[in-house]
């Protein structure tokens, strides 16, 4: 029985390690978009004092963002259309 216990709570410690290794390593380029990311949405990582409350509340605001920009459907926003046909349907 001890040993089952032990063999779960080694695989309970070893399956968070494999499925990190399945995804690949960010860049560096790409952790400093993340920061800048979350600079532009409030987070200040200079201020120690309100750190916890302060990364959660601009991860809140960068995945709401990312959520909104990764929408189904067209951005509509900002566009219009032309055509170079007159009223009669000639051009």
């Amino acid at each position: 029985m001890k040993s089952l216990i032990n063999f779960a709570f080694a695989v309970a410690l070893i399956v968070p390690l494999l499925s990190r290794a399945t995804e690949p390593p960010l860049t560096h380029a790409q952790v400093r978009a993340e920061l800048i990311q979350l600079e532009e949405a409030g987070y200040n990582p200079i201020d120690e004092n309100d750190y916890p409350q302060n990364l959660k509340h601009a991860q809140t605001i960068v995945a709401q963002q990312n959520a909104a920009n990764s929408a189904y459907g067209s951005n509509t926003a900002g566009m219009s259309q032309s055509s170079s046909m007159t009223r009669s349907g000639e051009k």
